[in-house]
C-alpha cells in the first residue's frame, strides 16, 4: 500500500500532445492498490462490466479529467482525487434545483456559500469547471493539512469535516490496514472511498478489465482563456468555430445565455479553438463588433498559462483594472463586492488562496460582501 500521508509530486508538464495523462496520474496516486480491499475489485469490474461503453465514456471525459489533474497536481493534491468527479457525476455539469447540489463535484448551495462559490439567477459557480475545481482542491489540500491521511479526506470531503473531526477524536486516526478505515461512518461515505479507489484501480491496471485507455491529443487539452468583454455565447462559440451547445456545456456557469465576464472573465474551450477565438476577438475589437462592455471588468490570464508559469499572455492584462490594482503598492486592502469569492480575489491579485487565509485569519475560504481583507503580508 502507498504511503497516506505522503507529499504528492508537483504538476507534470501539459500539452506533450499524446503524453500518457494516465501515466502522470498514476504517478501522482497515493492510495491503495487494486487489491487492498474486495470492494475496489467489486466496484472496479462494475465500472467496466462493458468495457467498450466505459471506453467511450472515458474518451467524453478525459478532458475534464485531465484539466481537473492539473489544478490537483497545483494544489499538491492525491491524483485520486482528480477521479472524484466520476465518482460524483461523470465528469457531467448536474444542473440542482433548489437546496440541490450541482456542478460535476455536486456541490450543496450551503457548501457554496461557505467555500465562496458565486451562486445567482445568471451564474453558478458550481457550474464552473475552473472555479469549482480549485475551489475543491483548495479545501481538499485544507483537509489534508488537518487530518493528514486521504482516505480521511474523502470521508470528510463526502460527510463533512466536523463530524469526521469528532469521530477521530473519539476513536483515534485509522491506522494503514485496512486501507478503508474501520470508522463508525455510514454506509454510503464508506462506499464512496471503496469506488474512488475502484476507478483508480482501474487507471492503474486497465489491462487487468480488458479495457483501454483513450489517448489525449494536445489540441484536445482544455484552456481557460480570458474574456475582457461580456457577449452571447453564442457569438462566442461562432468565434471559436464550436456549436453554442458544447461551448455552452464547457462553460455551464451562464445560466441566462450570456458570458458575463463580472462572473467569471474566461472561456473554458479545447485548445486547438483558442487561436481561432482570440483572431476574432480581435477583429471585433477593430471592426466595432457586438460584444459588450462591462465596466471595471477584469482580464485574467488563461488558467493554463498560470499553471505552466507562462507569461506570453501578460501583456493582454497590462491595461486592465485588475493589473493595475495588483501593481500598486498602495493597495493594502480589498472590500469583498457581491459575488466575489476568495478565488476570485487571489486571482485578482496574483496571490494564492493560503496567504489570503493567513494575512487575514481566516478559516475557511468564505467571505462575505462588504469584509475588508488584507491583500499583501501585515508586515
Amino acid at each position: 500500500m502507498h504511503d497516506i500521508s505522503r507529499t504528492i509530486a508537483g504538476p507534470a508538464t501539459p500539452g506533450d500532445g499524446n503524453a500518457n495523462i494516465w501515466e502522470q496520474l498514476r504517478g501522482s496516486f497515493a492510495m491503495a492498490d487494486c487489491d487492498a480491499d474486495p470492494g475496489i475489485m467489486e466496484w472496479a469490474r462494475r465500472y467496466t462490466q462493458n468495457p467498450q461503453q466505459f471506453e467511450n465514456q472515458m474518451a467524453t471525459v478525459a478532458p475534464r479529467l485531465a484539466y481537473v489533474q492539473q489544478i490537483a497536481a497545483q494544489h499538491n493534491v492525491a491524483g485520486e482525487f482528480a477521479l472524484l468527479p466520476w465518482v460524483e457525476s461523470q465528469y457531467r455539469p448536474v444542473a440542482g434545483g433548489k437546496n440541490m447540489p450541482a456542478g460535476m463535484w455536486q456541490i450543496m448551495p450551503s457548501t457554496a456559500n461557505a467555500m465562496g462559490i458565486r451562486v445567482d439567477r445568471n451564474f453558478d459557480g458550481r457550474m464552473d469547471v475552473p472555479a469549482a475545481t480549485d475551489a475543491i482542491m483548495t479545501l481538499l489540500s485544507r483537509y489534508h493539512d488537518d487530518l493528514g491521511d486521504w482516505r480521511l479526506v474523502d470521508y470528510a470531503f463526502n460527510a463533512g469535516e466536523f463530524g469526521l473531526r469528532r469521530m477521530v477524536d473519539q476513536h483515534g486516526a485509522p491506522a494503514a490496514e485496512p486501507v478503508v478505515p474501520k470508522l463508525p461512518v455510514k454506509r454510503v461515505t464508506r462506499e464512496h472511498l471503496v469506488k474512488l479507489l475502484a476507478i483508480a484501480c482501474v487507471i492503474r491496471e486497465p489491462g487487468r478489465f480488458n479495457v483501454s485507455l483513450p489517448l489525449l491529443p494536445s489540441e484536445q487539452r482544455l484552456v481557460a482563456v480570458n474574456v475582457s468583454n461580456s457577449m452571447p455565447i453564442e457569438h462566442a462559440a461562432s468565434h471559436a468555430g464550436m456549436s453554442s451547445s458544447e461551448l455552452k456545456e464547457l462553460n455551464a456557469g451562464f445560466r441566462n445565455g450570456m458570458v458575463d465576464t463580472r462572473a467569471a472573465s474566461y472561456l473554458l474551450m479545447p485548445s486547438n479553438r483558442v487561436q481561432q477565438f482570440r483572431s476574432a476577438l480581435v477583429a471585433d475589437n477593430e471592426g466595432g463588433g457586438d460584444v459588450q462592455s462591462v465596466p471595471g471588468a477584469a482580464v485574467l490570464p488563461p488558467l493554463a498559462a498560470v499553471l505552466n508559469g507562462a507569461t506570453d499572455d501578460r501583456s493582454d492584462a497590462s491595461e486592465s483594472p485588475a493589473k493595475g490594482r495588483r501593481s500598486s503598492s498602495a493597495a493594502k486592502t480589498h472590500t469583498v463586492k457581491s459575488g466575489e469569492s476568495l478565488w476570485s480575489i487571489a486571482r485578482l491579485y496574483s496571490v494564492d488562496i493560503s496567504q489570503l487565509e493567513q494575512w487575514n485569519h481566516l478559516q475557511g475560504p468564505g467571505v462575505k460582501p462588504g469584509q475588508v481583507l488584507k491583500i499583501n503580508s501585515p508586515g
